[in-house]
């Protein structure tokens, strides 16, 4: 399995699932209390380790298994770099409605992540 192959499959893998959301919440915590330094810290420094180590930590058959499985097969299909920016920039409105005391952004900040990870579902990719 090649980087790029990696890079594409780990991100389902549950380990980087579970730091992904995990680090979410507290990120937004720090940004309501405009505390922007431990927000940052919060947000990138646990997904990054997480994602350098799972790509020459875990055995290849790890990622094998779910390249494999039908969830690998769907991101494979609709993962593509413009997906993967609008998961990354869905943080945006959940920022500013953490800053804010709003509420709003973040949900719907929260709508377009899951739009964007269920966009092979909503917009389907003609194969072959």
């Amino acid at each position: 399995m090649d980087f790029e192959e990696k890079r594409l499959y780990h991100q389902i893998h549950p380990v980087k699932l579970f730091t992904d959301i995990g680090v979410t919440p507290i990120s937004l915590y720090f940004l309501w209390q405009h505390q922007v330094w431990f927000s940052i810290i919060a947000a990138f420094v646990p997904p990054i380790l997480i994602s350098s180590l799972m790509m020459i930590w875990p055995p290849v058959s790890d990622l094998e298994r779910i390249r494999a499985s039908v969830s690998g097969k769907y991101l494979k299909r609709s993962m593509t770099p413009a997906v993967e920016a609008t998961r990354l920039l869905s943080l945006l409105p959940m920022a500013f409605g953490a800053w804010e005391h709003t509420f709003w952004p973040i949900w719907l900040g929260i709508v377009i992540l899951i739009v964007a990870w269920a966009n092979g579902f909503l917009f389907p990719r003609k194969t072959g």
